[in-house]
């Protein structure tokens, strides 16, 4: 079993939301096979405490713009591991020291990775070659 392609939409929505507050190490894996309750499992990583529940403040806004309500929340007080739940797609979104510690993506790395369709503003802005005045 793979994920709905409802799932891979609402994935994609949450890691834009996501990399739009500088989320780092952004990671979505296909969990439909070993778990029946939810297809995908987003991860994410924030700077400091208020990075992450920014990160995961966009986060809900979009899937919300997108149709998508957040069934349960978790986390977001503490600032060091948000999980929010989505019903298809549940986002963890990390401070790097507990995205460290806790290793998802080693406890499930059976699960399949899923392509995120993302580019950071960093890559996605080209800039033109200076070009010399003429003389």
């Amino acid at each position: 079993m793979t994920a709905s392609p409802r799932a891979r939409e609402l994935v994609n929505v949450a890691a834009l939301a996501a990399d739009s507050k500088q989320a780092e190490d952004l990671v979505a894996l296909d969990v439909s096979g070993p778990l029946p309750l939810t297809d995908v499992f987003l991860i994410a990583t924030g700077r400091n405490e208020r990075n992450v529940v920014a990160i995961a403040g966009e986060i809900e806004d979009k899937m919300l713009e997108a149709g998508a309500k957040t069934l349960r929340r978790e986390g977001r007080a503490e600032g060091r591991w948000i999980l929010l739940d989505f019903g298809d797609v549940i986002v963890h979104v990390f401070h790097e020291d507990d995205r460290m510690y806790y290793s998802l993506e080693r406890l499930w790395k059976d699960c399949p990775t899923i392509t995120l369709n993302v580019a950071s503003a960093a890559e996605s802005v080209e800039t033109e070659p200076a070009t010399e005045a003429a003389e």
